[in-house]
């Protein structure tokens, strides 16, 4: 899979889970859409669709997560962490195959 997820990330979106009374059968949805100052910007979302030939699963710390394999190229070598600290709290993304990103860290472009 092109994305990995921190143990803190996966923790907190199993909270958010737990706490929303999902089923069983969702899992996170990662992924990249047009948008943002940079061109593309990362999408997350809680979903129970999965397609076994355009999508991949893993699971991490738990959490189990699907990407669509055409996301590998704006995913490759990402990371998804949670940080709660004196920047703010939320999800960010790391990816050093993003040859430019915007000042706010939540589009990059390519």
């Amino acid at each position: 899979m092109a994305i990995s997820v921190t143990e803190k990330a996966a923790k907190e979106v199993k909270r958010m889970m737990d706490e929303q009374k999902f089923a069983p059968d969702m899992f996170l949805r990662v992924g990249v859409a047009a948008g943002g100052c940079s061109g593309f910007e990362y999408k997350f979302a809680f979903d129970n669709q999965y397609n076994e030939e355009a999508d991949q699963k893993a699971e991490f710390f738990g959490l189990p997560v699907v990407v669509d394999r055409k996301m590998d190229l704006y995913l490759d070598g990402a990371t998804l962490d949670f940080c709660d600290d004196i920047n703010g709290r939320g999800f960010r993304f790391d990816n050093p195959s993003a040859p430019k990103s915007c000042g706010c860290g939540k589009s990059f472009g390519v």
